[in-house]
């Protein structure tokens, strides 16, 4: 399968840089997983419009699914829409939360309803998605928040979402072709628990793992991106590499 980045900038966007953003694709499905600031813009660089065949959200912070709501404005409101609703697996308050993030006072969001435009669905249990299987579990983050480990026949990729170091994130990993991991921040012991991970814990997550290849993501702008890296390599003797917006990795085969 193939891991187009449309964003990888944590917390926020960057200077030129989108939030939160990945396309999976295999058999001419496309898997959007996360959808933050500046994604829905990167997203028609990179493909048609309408071409996304599903959404997967791991939480609802905004750099990671703030862009819903124009999504929302260009299936509603475009002179070709789309046919049918798309397919969203998020958290439980996603709807009420692109509504609110949509309309501005009370009234309006009385009236309003995405499921015309959304397929809302839970996450927690493991789903067919297209031609991939992906397995969900509650990570250490203070909102409900996911982690993810998405199957294409034998090919596995993990995604840690925003998490500290927890078990469900070992379990989602173990043995996988690639681990795709935040890392927010570098190691200190200061750092709040149950939030982020540095690039230390990070490389010590796929290397307990077995990860066969560790990609890192969603550094802020703030945090150097090098002191992450030589963090994650100095615990993980794998490939290893930041993850840069623009990029395609194909998973399941070495760099």
């Amino acid at each position: 399968m193939l891991l187009t980045v449309l964003g990888c900038s944590g917390s926020i966007p960057g200077p030129g840089a989108a939030a939160s953003g990945y396309l999976l694709e295999a058999e001419g499905f496309t898997l959007a997983l996360e959808f933050g600031n500046g994604v829905l813009s990167r997203f028609q660089e990179e493909r048609p419009l309408f071409s996304m065949d599903a959404l997967v959200l791991s939480h609802l912070h905004p750099d990671h699914c703030v862009d819903v709501s124009s999504l929302y404005v260009a299936r509603k409101y475009h002179p070709s829409p789309p046919a049918g609703a798309l397919p969203v697996y998020a958290p439980a308050e996603a709807p009420s939360r692109f509504v609110a993030a949509y309309a501005p006072n009370a009234a309006e969001r009385a009236s309003l309803d995405f499921s015309d435009v959304f397929s809302f669905h839970r996450l927690g249990s493991p789903v067919r998605i297209g031609p991939f299987t992906v397995d969900s579990a509650v990570v250490a983050h203070p909102c409900e928040a996911y982690g993810f480990r998405i199957s294409y026949g034998d090919v596995t990729l993990a995604y840690t979402g925003d998490s500290g170091p927890c078990a469900a994130l070992d379990s989602l990993a173990a043995g996988v072709d690639v681990l795709l991991s935040e890392a927010s921040w570098t190691h200190a012991p200061d750092r709040q628990p149950d939030l982020h991970l540095s690039g230390r814990e990070a490389g010590e997550l796929a290397a307990r793992a077995g990860a066969g290849r560790l990609l890192i993501t969603h550094v802020p702008p703030w945090t150097s991106r090098e002191d992450v890296l030589e963090e994650a390599r100095s615990v993980f003797d794998g490939p290893c590499e930041l993850v840069v917006q623009g990029g395609r990795y194909e998973v399941g085969e070495q760099p």
